[in-house]
């Protein structure tokens, strides 16, 4: 799923502080650059934990509803609205690389061959799998 959110984006001497209102969420950069990246990564992680909480991500509301000087860093400096988009599906396949057991049954003539030619059975299944879901890493 693709979404993108409103972002208060503070800057102020030492950094940018960075607001996603819709989320809960404050984090900040070095530069404009680096807070929109920790912006980026902040929502992607967000949102994960919400799906595998089995929760619903919250929709994104209008820049226009957003007001800079209502935000959390408000007094620190001057804020502005901006939109920063992101890929859950794209985001997790990124963080996601936690391995999960899975027994699987072959023949047994089947695990010998494989055995005798080295092959790890768990990587030829991930290659398989990727291929058949039309995937990519």
């Amino acid at each position: 799923m693709k979404a993108v959110y409103p972002v208060i984006f503070t800057k102020t001497e030492s950094c940018v502080l960075v607001e996603v209102p819709d989320l809960d969420i404050l984090t900040e950069g070095k530069d404009f650059a680096d807070a929109i990246d920790m912006a980026r990564d902040a929502i992607g992680l967000k949102g994960i934990s919400l799906e595998d909480a089995k929760m619903d991500i919250p929709a994104a509301s209008d820049m226009e509803c957003i007001d800079p000087q209502k935000g959390t860093f408000a007094g620190e400096g001057t804020g502005f609205v901006s939109m920063v988009d992101i890929d859950f599906m794209e985001y997790r396949r990124k963080v996601d690389n936690k391995t999960v057991r899975r027994n699987v049954t072959l023949p047994n003539w089947l695990n010998r061959e494989a055995e005798m030619a080295h092959i790890n059975v768990s990587k030829v299944l991930q290659d398989a799998l990727m291929v058949k879901l039309n995937v990519s890493r």
